[in-house]
């Protein structure tokens, strides 16, 4: 309760008055990457790696927000129809706040304290736990009860169309919907999902290159366009898709023709992701897992060859885990161009794991990474300020 404690302390300064307290969970996805806004597939855990959001009420209608990680404060009328987005860190609470406002919840005005410990720029979702804290918080102040599919929807449409990144729904969902010790397998189309326990015999090693190249957002706003334009063509010939998700492998190979080579390379990607994950998880639950290291290390090289958004640090990160004792599988996670990948590790050699790949990357690079072990965690939540 440390840090319930001092955030809780931090707000009381800044703001005065006793704050409720929430956090929202990052995530790792352990495969299925970018398939999620093609109506696919993903596995997803949220990790025990918190954005936390102190907030307390206003009597009028304004939004007073202040970053702790980047020491800066913002502030908008609710009311106001002249918002536009700053390009900076209060983009994703003040979207949040507006969307709620225009899915007609009345926010009531409020002081909010953010601080976050998921690293930023590592693919661990830390927007998405920004998001998802920020809709828990109002919502909550406003007394408001939106269903959390509700509020992840809200909080991607905020992401989409006032951040201007075209994400699919995974990540604000798996922050609020995520399970203690279990993955999910996540159809991002019905957005149901199904839950897949992590072995105690396994630990989750999240490596983090500690690079984020500076075309990651745009290129992927790009290969969102690209996978759109190959439905379109495809449409012609299979009537009815509405995604790749729709689209299988033989039809793909069958009608290559009607796509150039770089579009028919991200859509043969995707169709194959999908197909992985879903016998990945076939494999966790039947305990094989060695089998589910080869569909991660299959992962790691179509999102490098066909999808292109892996990066040499990518690369090499996952090179060096093959060379560890204990490995069972490894690839890059996230949106790419930089950020970390997700190693699955036998238990027992964890530690040694982890020390050993940090030496071996610096070595390399020069660059310090930052290394993790980790375990799937519970969605996010409020969290009882009368536990201090």
């Amino acid at each position: 309760m440390i840090r319930l404690s001092n955030i809780s302390e931090r707000f009381r300064a800044r703001f005065g008055g006793i704050p409720r307290v929430f956090r929202a969970p990052g995530r790792v996805n352990l495969i299925g990457e970018h398939t999620d806004y093609n109506d696919g597939f993903a596995m997803p855990a949220a990790i025990e790696f918190y954005c936390w959001a102190a907030i307390g009420p206003r009597e009028d209608r304004e939004f007073s927000i202040y970053s702790e990680e980047f020491s800066a404060a913002a502030e908008v009328h609710l009311g106001s129809t002249a918002i536009a987005p700053t390009k900076s860190w209060s983009d994703y609470p003040i979207g949040v706040a507006l969307e709620l406002e225009k899915a007609g919840f009345r926010i009531r005005g409020a002081n909010l304290l953010i601080e976050s410990e998921v690293p930023m720029g590592a693919g661990l979702s830390s927007s998405a736990a920004i998001e998802v804290a920020t809709a828990l918080a109002l919502t909550e102040n406003s007394g408001a009860s939106p269903d959390r599919l509700q509020l992840a929807r809200l909080c991607r449409k905020a992401e989409n169309e006032f951040v201007g990144a075209r994400v699919g729904i995974m990540d604000q969902f798996v922050s609020l919907h995520g399970q203690k010790d279990h993955a999910l397998l996540l159809d991002c189309r019905a957005l149901t999902f199904k839950s897949l326990a992590i072995p105690d015999s396994v630990k989750l090693v999240i490596s983090n290159t500690m690079v984020k190249h500076e075309l990651a957002s745009s290129e992927y706003n790009r290969r969102r366009a690209d996978c759109e334009e190959a439905v379109r063509r495809l449409a012609t010939v299979l009537p009815g898709i509405r995604a790749l998700r729709d689209v299988n492998l033989e039809q793909l190979e069958r009608h290559r023709e009607l796509l150039t080579e770089i579009i028919y390379k991200r859509a043969l990607h995707i169709v194959s992701e999908n197909a992985r994950v879903l016998d990945s998880a076939e494999a966790l639950s039947a305990g094989d897992i060695e089998r589910f290291g080869k569909r991660m290390a299959e992962s790691h090289r179509s999102l490098r060859d066909l999808y292109e958004v892996s990066c040499r640090e990518l690369d090499l990160m996952v090179d060096l885990a093959y060379q560890q004792k204990g490995l069972v599988g490894a690839r890059m996670t996230g949106g790419g161009f930089g950020g970390a990948t997700i190693n699955l590790v036998d238990a027992r050699h964890a530690g040694e794991f982890k020390e050993k790949l940090g030496k071996a990357y610096q070595h390399e690079t020069g660059l310090v990474p930052q290394i993790y072990i980790c375990k799937p965690a519970e969605g996010a939540g409020s969290v009882a300020t009368s536990e201090l």
